[in-house]
């Protein structure tokens, strides 16, 4: 008995180890660029800190083009999402707005594809006389107050992706104003600046019951690389892929940490 149990015991420990190995890791795609922030360093603060954290292979789409009529040279191809198991949003593309390219982007979503929203994400592709992109995103906003910090508070402690987690106070950052949450939308947390308070992470359901996980926070490089931040935004993809349990702890093969 003795001898069964170190030998269970010594399974055990090799278990994460063996599991990481045979675990596919989660093929991502980050589309990010566009204007008004540090994308050239933010692309690469983000792979590190996910790759650090969770079991992900990240294929980057970055455009250097600082304005937010230009788009992202990735969506040129309909089949732009194709081999992906989950999209990174992260682009700032306001003036983007022929209507025939945001249903492009989105019909992969529409299709099941899970997608994970940051920031500037959310005030993008604004088309004339339509929702379809707020839709998505779960959430309507369309501008920001001014940059101080914000004080983050968890307001549903039993979802997976917060479940671990614990409010914080960001550096100086934009807090997004909340117009309407949507009803497939659920809020995880909210922001407080001064008299302002808004949801500023949640969950959405969109089309077929595609996971979206999103967060207006992450303006500043000193957000991104935040522990607390990339700890939330690891969290948000393992979940929106399926890839988190309800105790909040990623599934076997998929989570770095000691």
């Amino acid at each position: 008995m003795r001898l069964l149990t170190i030998a269970l015991c010594l399974l055990g420990f090799a278990l994460p180890a063996a599991a990481q190995e045979h675990a596919k890791p989660i093929r991502a795609l980050l589309v990010i660029g566009g204007c008004c922030h540090d994308y050239k360093k933010q692309k690469d603060i983000l792979v590190k800190g996910l790759g650090e954290r969770i079991h992900i292979d990240v294929t980057v789409s970055y455009d250097p083009d600082t304005s937010t009529k230009h788009l992202n040279p990735v969506y040129e191809n309909p089949e732009w999402a194709k081999g992906y198991d989950v999209v990174i949003h992260d682009e700032c593309s306001a003036d983007v707005s022929d209507a025939k390219v945001v249903d492009r982007i989105l019909q992969p979503h529409r299709d099941g594809l899970p997608a994970v929203l940051l920031h500037c994400a959310m005030h993008s592709y604004r088309v004339p006389n339509s929702n379809g992109w707020f839709e998505f995103t779960g959430l309507t906003t369309r501008n920001h107050g001014p940059q101080q910090p914000i004080d983050v508070t968890y307001v549903d402690s039993k979802n997976p992706i917060t479940k671990n987690l614990s409010g914080w106070k960001t550096i100086n950052e934009e807090l997004y104003k909340e117009d309407n949450l949507g009803k497939t939308a659920a809020a995880l947390a909210k922001g407080k600046q001064g008299k302002s308070d808004y949801v500023c992470v949640w969950t959405n359901a969109y089309s077929k019951n595609t996971r979206v996980f999103a967060t207006t926070l992450g303006h500043n490089n000193e957000t991104v690389a935040d522990a607390r931040y990339l700890d939330l935004i690891a969290n948000g993809l393992l979940w929106s892929t399926g890839h988190l349990n309800e105790n909040g702890e990623a599934a076997p093969g998929y989570s770095k940490k000691k």
